[in-house]
């Protein structure tokens, strides 16, 4: 089974966001074991990043504003490649100070989910239905329309 980690630095504060975020990789079980290691803010990104690459195992999309975007399809077609090739996949999210340059270039992949940025908190759930959407794609599932 495929194993996917979410290392994400500060904790959430806001019972919504934690119960969507439980509820996404609930419903992500029938296809990847699922891990979040959640770390400690530091003062800055890089006082983060020896613990977030510490974390980090497999191949490392890091999420970044200057990353590649890519289409739910696109993540999609990604993911079934990196299973099939039977790899593990690490999802970096920085705290609210953003991810050291050491992070995002130590990472496999830099993904972009907009130009606009998002509290990361809130970018744990969108983060965790879009991999659960890619699987469901993958599965050939009607949850993608």
């Amino acid at each position: 089974m495929q194993k996917i980690y979410f290392v994400v630095v500060g904790k959430i504060k806001e019972s919504f966001y934690t119960e969507a975020v439980q509820e996404y990789v609930k419903r992500l079980a029938r296809f990847a074991k699922v891990e979040i290691k959640e770390l400690p803010e530091g003062v800055n990104p890089e006082a983060e990043a020896d613990g977030i690459l510490r974390a980090c195992k497999g191949y490392v999309i890091a999420l970044a504003v200057e990353g590649e975007k890519l289409s739910s399809e696109k993540l999609a077609k990604r993911l079934k490649a990196l299973t099939d090739e039977g790899k593990e996949v690490t999802f970096v999210i920085g705290s609210s100070c953003g991810l050291s340059d050491r992070v995002k270039q130590a990472a496999d992949f830099r993904l972009s989910f907009s130009d606009m940025t998002f509290p990361h908190q809130l970018m744990r759930v969108i983060l965790a239905e879009q991999v659960y959407r890619a699987f469901m794609i993958n599965a050939g599932a009607t949850y993608h329309k």
